[in-house]
């Protein structure tokens, strides 16, 4: 609640300032041993600053080394590297110039300066400089002087812009999702605490936290530990920017020799081309290639080899790559290959038969040896052809018995030229007709039971590779019995009739069963006259 609709009542002002009074008493008397504390975690971080110096001059170290042996590789992030160092050392030797302010405007003085007879006590507190000069802490529980300084001079509040500039230079040089990045943040955070209701809710800044009204030797101890800070966020970045030498480079434990060949079948007139690489290539380092004791002429880190193929046969070569190491000596990496020189041909197979049929699609399987399909051209005469996947479907017009009138020709796409790679001729025929079966049948014996489970009768091409199909489209029946009585019935589908149904019950055995005028259309549209077929009732 407010002052104003509270007052404060005389009896309360003067609590108010009791307490006021108790705290400056006890902030004047601060305890030896606490004291003794501060310098004790003081000198531990102190030795940890240190060390943690000696691993970044290891990572610093690795950086230079590895520039020397790849500096193309290498330059952005040592280039990065030696900014995050300067950084780094600004920021920690503006903290080591603090620390030496506050020692000397507190009575400190250089040991050099109290001549070759002086003495120093064991436990006595020490601070030593940028420059390696040992100073005497003369007031360890000077309350005044940091405060001054700190606060009144705003000395705190510099330090403060300092690392916060430090701070968001390290978050750029991470990724906006990296937990290193966020780590770094909470690491070196300078936001202003919250307020403690149960402490009076005093609003206190990051600045009077740590450093208003507090002995010299806390103050000192404080920003030891910001400069460890600093200098274990420097440690971290720094690895990270060095992992990021090689982490566009592929991963390898093992290097070998590769060869890629245009093609490994070429046509006797044209050139034989192949690249040879080193597996795992590392573009900023050039491998050398020799074939036949000659360096090959390079393109983008590859040998070209070409030759000609100036006859028909299979031909071997080979060589060696030499690869130089990171201790700069070499390792060589055989290699060898072949590659096939054939006459110009073409191959031309239909995929089910040796011949064509009118009035349906042929499949025919179509390659040139060592060409891909997109560069293979066909055409044919009497008739059409169409690409289908892989392979080709092929619709002749008419029939052509002798193969005179039909051919499939093959053009093939070497680069921007066309090369004929042959011809073959095909015969064209009709589909053959198909037979009319009952229950599978085409004629013979059969039991009466048999033949009237059957519905009707179908059409079937036989010993045909083709998916082709035929529907009855009408029949007769005609029956024989006893003295020679015969009558035919008529049916316009593939069904028998009921009265075809009820004439085939009264049947005996002996009964011969004709159908003829036999009909029937193929998906191909045509119309054919099927054979007639009989069956004894046995």
């Amino acid at each position: 609640m407010g002052a104003k609709n509270c007052p404060e009542t005389p009896r309360q002002k003067m609590i108010n300032m009791m307490y006021l009074v108790l705290t400056a008493m006890l902030a004047l008397n601060v305890a030896a041993e606490v004291l003794e504390a501060f310098r004790v975690v003081d000198a531990s971080l102190t030795q940890t600053l240190s060390n943690v110096d000696l691993k970044n001059d290891q990572i610093y170290g690795a950086f230079s080394s590895a520039y020397l042996q790849n500096p193309t590789k290498v330059k952005e992030w040592k280039e990065k590297a030696d900014e995050l160092k300067s950084r780094s050392d600004s920021l920690n030797d503006n903290i080591m110039k603090l620390k030496e302010r506050l020692v000397l405007a507190s009575g400190g003085v250089f040991l050099k300066d109290l001549g070759p007879d002086y003495v120093l006590e064991d436990n006595a507190p020490i601070f030593v400089n940028k420059a390696g000069d040992t100073l005497l802490i003369k007031k360890e529980d000077d309350l005044n002087t940091p405060s001054e300084i700190m606060i009144q001079q705003k000395a705190a509040k510099q330090l403060k812009e300092q690392i916060i500039a430090y701070r968001d230079y390290l978050a750029s040089l991470l990724d906006s999702s990296s937990t290193l990045r966020t780590s770094i943040i909470q690491d070196l955070d300078t936001s202003d605490p919250k307020i403690n209701l149960k402490e009076g809710g005093e609003k206190k800044t990051w600045e009077s936290l740590r450093f208003e009204n507090k002995p010299l030797i806390a103050v000192i101890t404080m920003l030891s530990k910001i400069q460890i800070d600093v200098k274990n966020a420097e440690t971290n970045v720094a690895s990270n920017l060095y992992s990021q030498i090689d982490a566009s480079s592929f991963k390898f434990n093992k290097l070998g020799a590769q060869v890629i060949a245009k093609s490994t079948y070429v046509l006797r007139g044209d050139v034989f081309e192949a690249q040879i690489f080193l597996a795992a290539e590392d573009s900023t380092q050039r491998p050398e290639i020799l074939v036949n004791n000659r360096p090959l002429e390079m393109a983008g880190g590859k040998g070209i080899y070409k030759v000609p193929a100036k006859e028909v046969g299979t031909f071997k070569w080979g060589g060696l790559i030499k690869y130089k190491t990171p201790e700069g000596g070499y390792n060589t990496y055989p290699f060898e290959g072949q590659y096939q020189v054939g006459e110009p041909s073409v191959t031309i197979s239909p995929t089910k038969m040796n011949v064509l049929y009118v009035g349906i699609p042929n499949p025919v399987s179509i390659s040139v040896p060592g060409i891909p399909s997109e560069n293979i051209e066909v055409t044919m005469t009497n008739g059409r052809i169409e690409k289908n996947g892989g392979d080709f479907l092929v619709y002749p017009s008419k029939t052509d018995n002798t193969g005179k009138a039909t051919s499939i020709s093959v053009v093939a796409k070497f680069g921007n030229e066309r090369r004929p790679m042959g011809s073959m001729p095909f015969r064209v025929k009709e589909v053959p007709p198909p037979v009319a079966t009952v229950g599978g049948k085409n004629g013979g014996n059969i039991k009466k039971e048999d033949f009237l489970v059957e519905d009707g009768i179908f059409a079937e091409l036989k010993d045909f590779d083709f998916d082709l199909k035929f529907t009855i489209t009408g029949f007769d029946i005609t029956l024989t019995g006893a003295g020679g009585y015969v009558k035919t019935w008529s049916a316009k589908s593939n069904r028998f009739t009921n009265e075809q149904k009820e004439q085939l019950k009264k049947i005996s055995v002996g009964s011969i069963i004709y159908i003829d005028n036999i009909t029937a259309k193929g998906d191909d549209g045509t119309n054919r006259t099927l054979s007639p077929v009989s069956f004894k009732i046995r």
